[in-house]
């Protein structure tokens, strides 16, 4: 990845120009500290870019730095109080191969950022899971989506614009979660070799639901409310399956 100018950086804020240039924004200390990390286990990484202040140009990092002034990183940072440390990252990186021991949890068509991070968080925290989104998704590299995993985007494999197709071709048990479904405590839920989530608004369309390998899963409830927060039914059903 060559190293990008003060207004290639700034771009990085709008998908067009993250797609356009291959990379995104991680700003903060913490993401910069789950970045290096990350680097161990994920080499690919290793072609990340730090832009630090001067004040931290000694923030210790394997990753090369470059020092900009206070000015330029008010530019490129995305928060009101800037911490003075920003990551640019290769998208590529974060797209990892599917690895044979991962399951996989399909998001289709979630638009919001905050509950793609706590996903990535709950998948991060227990391992062994991959993350695909379909086409229509929010944008996993915006910066509320990256803020949001803390730091979870650097551990957990990535795939984006999967579509229903490509899903049932990839994998031959399905849990569909459903209101009605069956219990999260059956052994065919615990075979499933894939999760799919629909979004809180519109759930799971019925020609996924109606293809074959597809068993549908739900969490019951008192009925008092309509749905769950989609990031709290990923949460308990990621633990039941490794519990």
């Amino acid at each position: 990845m060559g190293l990008l100018t003060t207004n290639e950086l700034k771009k990085l804020h709008q998908k067009k120009y993250r797609q356009q240039f291959g990379c995104f924004l991680a700003e903060g200390e913490h993401l910069a500290q789950e970045l290096q990390k990350a680097t161990h286990a994920n080499p690919a990484l290793r072609a990340s870019e730090l832009y630090v202040t001067e004040k931290n140009q000694d923030w210790p990092s394997d990753l090369p730095k470059h020092v900009v002034s206070d000015k330029l990183m008010k530019q490129i940072s995305d928060t009101p109080s800037p911490q003075g440390i920003v990551a640019c990252v290769p998208i590529t990186a974060v797209l990892a191969a599917s690895a044979a021991d991962e399951r996989g949890v399909y998001l289709h068509r979630i638009q919001d950022p905050g509950n793609l991070g706590t996903i990535l968080r709950t998948l991060a925290w227990f391992g062994g899971f991959r993350c695909l989104l379909s086409q229509d998704s929010v944008d996993p590299f915006n910066s509320k989506a990256v803020r949001a995993s803390m730091g979870a985007i650097f551990h957990v494999a990535l795939e984006t614009d999967v579509s229903m197709e490509t899903l049932t071709e990839r994998y031959e048990e399905i849990a569909c979660l459903e209101p009605g479904g069956a219990s999260l405590q059956s052994a065919d839920f615990h075979q499933a070799a894939c999760l799919a989530f629909g979004s809180e608004a519109a759930g799971l369309p019925a020609a996924l639901l109606q293809r074959p390998g597809m068993k549908t899963f739900g969490i019951p409830g008192s009925g008092r409310i309509e749905s769950l927060n989609l990031a709290s039914t990923v949460n308990m059903c990621v633990y039941e399956l490794c519990r």
